[in-house]
C-alpha cells in the first residue's frame, strides 16, 4: 500500500465520499468535513442531492447551518452520480440494508455500490481505502464487497485497504454525538485496519481495532441482538404481569435499585428502527448457514413481533370494560416515530398497530409533531391537531411515542381512555382509572 494515501489523510488532504446520505451519511460527512476534510455525499435519491446542496438538512441531527457552512467552505457537496469515484480517495459505503418478505438479508444495496467501486479499482486506480458501516452479516465484507474489487486485477492490502467499521447513530441522542462514540474498525488485512483506524482517529475520540472485519460485523450484531433479546424478556414480563395483576412499571424499577448485576430495560409496542428489528435476524439467518439455529435470538424476535397485536388486544379490552366496540370506534395514535423526540418512522410499530385497528373497524387519526405525514399501505395519513376538543372527541387515544413535548397531564385530562404503552403517564396519578397501561 502506497504511502501517499497516509499521508494525504494526516494532512486532511484525503478527499472522502460517503455512499447513502441517510441518518447514518449525512452526520458522518459532515463530521469529516468540520475536521478539515473535503467530502462528496452520493445519494441516488435526487430529492435529498437537492435539499443538501441548498445546505437544508432533512434528519434532526445535522443542523442545516452546519451544512450550509461546509458548502460556503467548499469541504462538502452532494451528487446522485458516482462518476466522481475516480477523485476520491476513501469511499464510505452508508447504504441501507433490509430484509427480503422471505426474512433474508437484503445485499442488493451493498452489491449495486460496491460495483460501482470496482469500475474504479483497476491498477491505475488503486491506492484508496474502502470502508462498509452499514450493518451486516459477519463475512459480508470478505465474501461479497473483497471479490467485487478485487476483479480488477488488484489486491487488498496492497494495493488498496477494505475494512469494515459499524455504525453506532442514536437518532435524538443530544449527549452522544458521531465524534463522542468510539470506533469499532477491523479489517480485511492488519495493514488495511491500520488504515481505517488512521481515518477515524482523525474525526473520533477513541477507536477501537479489533482482529477481522467479521469480529467487527459480528460486535455490530451482538450489540443490537444483547438489546434485542432484554427487551424481548421485558415484554414477555409484561404479558406475565398482565396475567397475574402486578404493575410492571413497579418491577421494573424496584429491581432497577440494584447497584449491580442488572440492566433496566422497559417493555413497549413494538421494536422500532433500523437496527433492532433487523439486526438479529441477520445474525440468526447466518448462524443457519452454517448448521447452528440461534433458537434464544429467535424467541425474542417473536415476542417482540408480537408486541403490536398485544397492544391492539389491549386497546379492545379497555373499550369493552367501557361497553365499546372497537369497531366503530375513534382513536387517536399519539407518536408515529419509532423513538421519541425524532421523526425516524423505520419499523415503526405504529404502522402495524394503526393497520391491525382499521382492520377490525376502528376509525383511526394521529398526532406526531415530528411527523407531519407518512405513506401507509399506499395511503398517505397526516397528523391531526392535539386540542382539548380532539382529544374529549376520540373514544381512546393511546401513546405509542412518548416525545418530551407532550403534555401528559393535559391529555390524561381531557381523553376518556387512555391507553400507555410506555409509562409516559406515570405522574397523573389522579387519573389511573381512565389509564390502561403495558
Amino acid at each position: 500500500m502506497k504511502k501517499n494515501l497516509i499521508k494525504k489523510i494526516n494532512d486532511r488532504k484525503a478527499r472522502i465520499a460517503v455512499i447513502g446520505m441517510g441518518y447514518v451519511g449525512l452526520p458522518l460527512a459532515v463530521e469529516f468535513g468540520r475536521t478539515g476534510f473535503k467530502v462528496t455525499g452520493i445519494d441516488l435519491d435526487s430529492r435529498k442531492v437537492k435539499s443538501l446542496n441548498k445546505g437544508r438538512s432533512y434528519i434532526s441531527d445535522v443542523p442545516s447551518g452546519e451544512v450550509k457552512d461546509l458548502i460556503k467552505k467548499n469541504k462538502f457537496k452532494a451528487t446522485d452520480k458516482y462518476s466522481c469515484l475516480s477523485a476520491q480517495d476513501v469511499i464510505i459505503i452508508c447504504v441501507p440494508t433490509p430484509l427480503r418478505k422471505t426474512k433474508e438479508p437484503d445485499m442488493s444495496y451493498i452489491v449495486h455500490a460496491a460495483e460501482k467501486i470496482a469500475a474504479y479499482m483497476g491498477p491505475d486506480k488503486s491506492n484508496k481505502l474502502v470502508v462498509l458501516e452499514s450493518t451486516t452479516y459477519p463475512g459480508t465484507t470478505r465474501e461479497v464487497i473483497l471479490p467485487l474489487l478485487q476483479s480488477k486485477g488488484v489486491k487488498a492490502g496492497r494495493d488498496f485497504c477494505l475494512a469494515f467499521s459499524p455504525e453506532r447513530v442514536d437518532p435524538g441522542n443530544k449527549e452522544y454525538k458521531t465524534k463522542d462514540i468510539p470506533k469499532v474498525v477491523g479489517g480485511i488485512t492488519k495493514n488495511c485496519a491500520k488504515t481505517a483506524q488512521l481515518l477515524y482517529a482523525s474525526i473520533i475520540n477513541k477507536v477501537v481495532m479489533v482482529s477481522s472485519a467479521e469480529a467487527a460485523e459480528m460486535a455490530k450484531l451482538l450489540e443490537n441482538t444483547f438489546r434485542s433479546v432484554n427487551i424481548g424478556l421485558v415484554n414477555e414480563l409484561a404479558l406475565m404481569c398482565h396475567q397475574l395483576g402486578i404493575d410492571t412499571w413497579e418491577v421494573i424499577r424496584a429491581a432497577g435499585t440494584k447497584p449491580f448485576g442488572f440492566m433496566p430495560f422497559y417493555p413497549g409496542p413494538g421494536l422500532g428502527g433500523h437496527c433492532i428489528p433487523i439486526d438479529p435476524i441477520y445474525l440468526s439467518w447466518k448462524a443457519r448457514l452454517h448448521g447452528f439455529e440461534a433458537r434464544f435470538i429467535d424467541l425474542a424476535s417473536q415476542v417482540n413481533a408480537y408486541m403490536p397485536h398485544y397492544v391492539i388486544d389491549r386497546i379492545s379490552e379497555a373499550l369493552n370494560e367501557r361497553k365499546k366496540s372497537i369497531k366503530g370506534s375513534s382513536i387517536l395514535i399519539l407518536g408515529v416515530a419509532y423513538k421519541k423526540d425524532v421523526s425516524d418512522t423505520r419499523e415503526s410499530p405504529a404502522f402495524e398497530i394503526i393497520t391491525g385497528l382499521e382492520k377490525k373497524g376502528a376509525r383511526v387519526s394521529y398526532h406526531d409533531p415530528y411527523v407531519p405525514e407518512f405513506k401507509l399501505n399506499s395511503r398517505c395519513l397526516r397528523s391531526v391537531k392535539l386540542t382539548q376538543a380532539n382529544l374529549k372527541n376520540k373514544d381512546c387515544v393511546v401513546i405509542i411515542t412518548d416525545h418530551s413535548c407532550f403534555d401528559y397531564q393535559s391529555i390524561t385530562r381531557s381523553a376518556k381512555l387512555v391507553v400507555d404503552t410506555r409509562n409516559a403517564t406515570a405522574k397523573s396519578g389522579r387519573n389511573l382509572k381512565k389509564i390502561v397501561k403495558l
